[in-house]
């Protein structure tokens, strides 16, 4: 039985297309009995996974063993699930790509995803998109840049109308694999399709009904770029449930807090009521942005069900 190992580079569930070492694509199914060890997940092979396959005497190609993952980046299945949900894995960089207008993106929403990208050591950069439409938002623009810098994030903002940004954009991309993440209709197919022209990639409208995207990317998928690397586009996410993080260890994956928590008075400290919690006095001082604080708790309370 002949084998060949690759990059899983689609996942639509049932089939597999995976990018052989000497370049030519193949569709593989999952064998059966094929489950990661120590991995309760909806999907056992995703996006960016190095696998090895095995074609029979029919010509059928089957995914056999899956190597270890650098990293990933994952989620709860739904909100009613204590099950996750693995978008892709083996990543260099996560490129979250937010909006203030049309539709907008939720701090909160945010703040889940870098917390996840915090904990499974993924660096992470905001493409702050749209700013063409921002003229008339010059204070919640610079508050959004502040609240994120402070924090120790990049911020780049972002425009495929105008062009602006994309150099920057480019320079992150260039020789990594880089996932491209977000809410539906911030614009990110939009983004890659300006920055990487020639993909056929789906772009959709924003509802005026409702100021929500439409979701134009079904699949997670994974497009070679011609500068060096790769780019994971995925489909727009509603909502971020985190998985697997303790409460007592949330604010490990905020950087402003981590700098600042080993100064309070108790080492148990959660930082929501204690006497002497110099999270809370940094807050208070302005130099924790109070939205960064304000998802931390919104977290702490609506992720507490799902670690029991």
């Amino acid at each position: 039985m002949a084998e060949f190992s690759g990059v899983v580079i689609q996942s639509t569930g049932s089939w597999y297309e995976v990018r052989r070492d000497d370049g030519t694509v193949e569709r593989c199914r999952i064998r059966g009995k094929l489950r990661l060890k120590g991995v309760r997940s909806t999907n056992p092979v995703v996006v960016g996974d190095r696998v090895r396959c095995e074609t029979d005497e029919s010509g059928e190609h089957a995914i056999v063993d899956v190597s270890p993952r650098s990293n990933y980046i994952i989620r709860r299945a739904s909100n009613l699930s204590k099950e996750s949900h693995i978008i892709a894995a083996n990543i260099d960089r996560a490129l979250l790509a937010v909006t203030l207008a049309s539709p907008p993106t939720s701090y909160e929403f945010i703040d889940r995803f870098l917390v996840t990208c915090e904990a499974y050591k993924i660096p992470v950069v905001i493409a702050l998109n749209k700013v063409d439409m921002l003229e008339e938002m010059p204070q919640e623009r610079e508050t959004f840049r502040r609240v994120y810098a402070s924090a120790g994030y990049e911020v780049v903002e972002t425009s495929a109308v105008q062009g602006v940004g994309l150099d920057r954009i480019k320079q992150l991309l260039k020789d990594r694999v880089t996932l491209v993440s977000g809410n539906s209709g911030v614009g990110k197919s939009t983004l890659v399709k300006t920055l990487e022209p020639g993909l056929e990639i789906r772009t959709g409208e924003v509802s005026e009904a409702h100021h929500k995207g439409r979701h134009t990317t079904t699949f997670s998928r994974m497009y070679p770029l011609r500068e060096g690397g790769c780019i994971i586009d995925t489909p727009g996410i509603k909502g971020f449930g985190l998985i697997d993080i303790a409460a007592g260890e949330l604010y490990h994956y905020f950087p402003e807090m981590m700098r600042v928590g080993a100064q309070c008075r108790f080492y148990n400290c959660t930082h929501t009521h204690e006497p002497g919690c110099a999270v809370r006095e940094a807050v208070e001082r302005g130099e924790i942005a109070w939205q960064r604080y304000e998802s931390y708790l919104k977290i702490m309370e609506e992720d507490d069900k799902y670690r029991k």
